[in-house]
């Protein structure tokens, strides 16, 4: 059963539209990533899925009982948010939020769920450490545990390596590829190369642009166009 589905989805934003009558579809355990030309409408079509923005014409449906506040949101960070002054274990717990309602404390199965993904990412001792003072890398891993607390089901990352040295990139890539084959999450990636250390571990592609791509890994090494390198991302998109 698929968890996502885009059905003649046509996305934009200010009155403009970037992307029309996209069909594509994302079962559970599959690794997409979404790949494009800066533009081309990357993080627009995860902002879509997340329901911030909404589709000009088309839908997007969940299913295997996905509610969209159970997505998991890792996006690209601004430099405030960077400098943000909060704890480690606070700005993981907040996670948690969209589960709460009007429940105004964490409970105990929360806290444990929220130590369990720090040991998960290995940061769990910068727990009590402030947020602002880690490194790039740390951060990172920071914002992924959080992302974890809110979902058990789907994982959206939006250029999760931007601005790592290539080896919290890598490592970054390791720990994506783990959660994904090893607790079965969904995970849907922007990335700005496909022939990044995630090329060996992603299962679909989703190319966008006029004439867009969906398929397996292995139809799109066939298509011919992974010959492309790189393309920038664009917060902005």
């Amino acid at each position: 059963m698929a968890l996502l589905t885009a059905c003649d989805l046509s996305i934009g934003y200010d009155g403009k539209t970037i992307l029309k009558d996209l069909n594509f579809s994302v079962s559970s355990g599959d690794y997409l990533c979404i790949v494009g030309e800066n533009g081309s409408g990357k993080s627009t079509l995860m902002k879509t899925i997340l329901g911030l923005c909404n589709p000009i014409s088309g839908k997007i449906t969940t299913g295997d009982g996905l509610m969209r506040k159970e997505i998991g949101y890792l996006p690209q960070q601004t430099a405030v948010q960077k400098d943000f002054p909060a704890s480690v274990k606070e700005v993981v717990m907040s996670g948690f939020c969209g589960a709460m309602g009007l429940r105004p404390f964490y409970n105990k199965q929360e806290k444990k769920e929220a130590f369990e993904n720090l040991e998960k990412l290995g940061i769990s001792g910068l727990s009590k450490r402030c947020y602002r003072e880690l490194s790039g890398g740390q951060q990172q891993r920071v914002l992924l545990a959080r992302a974890l607390c809110a979902t058990k089901k789907l994982l959206l990352l939006d250029e999760p390596v931007s601005g790592l040295d290539p080896k919290a990139a890598f490592e970054m890539y390791g720990i994506i590829e783990s959660l994904n084959k090893e607790t079965g999450i969904t995970v849907i990636m922007i990335s700005h190369d496909v022939l990044s250390s995630a090329s060996s571990s992603m299962t679909h592609v989703l190319e966008l642009g006029k004439d867009y791509f969906f398929g397996t890994k292995e139809e799109y090494d066939r298509s011919g166009r992974s010959v492309f390198k790189a393309f920038g991302g664009d917060k902005n998109e």
